[in-house]
């Protein structure tokens, strides 16, 4: 979904990666994690991708995902996927211990300081929190991390934790209650004032952003890792609107 409808955010990735000095490689036989075959019970086919994701990211010392949902299916998931399959089993643990997601790369492993280095973004916003940040551990590291930004501006949101609606096939199975909690999202994300939402899954950031397009709230969609861009001038700035 990054790759398809949020390029920009992977691309950013890969900016405040190599400008704080890593060398970042895209192996392009990679394809989709397997959450959605996972999902939907399809663990065999589920398990056939996790086995090609262990050997594509074989060589790496460490994998980076820009989203929450697919590093939690590499982390919770994949070694479940081959119970009883030891030498698969350990690999898909080998990869797990890896795996980051970006926020949580930079934060708690690289623990970088981008106010000492210069970040700056002039401008207000507030944050969704994803369902699968949870699942991985995180917590306030997306707001911890806007706060080293100058002139960016943080609004809390309501009810922080609570879902979307979208959660995959939630949505498509439960659809009236998927848009009454978008419309509830939405409706706290109004209340902020905020010019740009920060969202770090591109899942919620399609559902949100077009319930806010279909309700006539007018907010900019942004990752964390496009505002840290901006912020350092590696990517040029996107103004709400454009």
């Amino acid at each position: 979904m990054t790759e398809s409808f949020y390029p920009r955010a992977a691309a950013a990735v890969v900016k405040v990666l190599e400008f704080l000095g890593h060398e970042v490689v895209f192996p392009r036989r990679q394809t989709c994690c397997g959450q959605p075959m996972y999902n939907n019970g399809f663990h065999d086919e589920a398990r056939a991708l996790a086995r090609r994701m262990i050997d594509v990211f074989a060589p790496y010392e460490m994998v980076v995902t820009p989203s929450a949902s697919c590093a939690a299916m590499v982390r919770k998931r994949y070694a479940d996927l081959f119970a009883g399959h030891d030498a698969d089993r350990r690999r898909a643990e080998t990869l797990a211990a890896r795996t980051f997601e970006f926020v949580e790369l930079v934060t708690k492993v690289l623990r970088a300081d981008f106010r000492a280095l210069g970040a700056r973004w002039p401008g207000s916003a507030t944050c969704h929190y994803s369902c699968h940040s949870r699942d991985i551990g995180l917590t306030d590291e997306t707001i911890r991390l806007l706060a080293m930004i100058d002139a960016l501006e943080y609004r809390p949101l309501e009810r922080l934790e609570q879902c979307c609606g979208f959660g995959g096939t939630f949505a498509v199975n439960y659809p009236r209650i998927s848009g009454e909690m978008v419309r509830d999202k939405v409706a706290c994300i109004a209340r902020t004032g905020a010019s740009t939402v920060i969202c770090n899954d591109a899942g919620c950031a399609m559902n949100i952003a077009g319930a806010c397009h279909r309700l006539g709230l007018d907010v900019a969609f942004a990752s964390a890792a496009e505002v840290l861009a901006e912020g350092l001038g590696l990517l040029a700035r996107v103004e709400p609107g454009a």
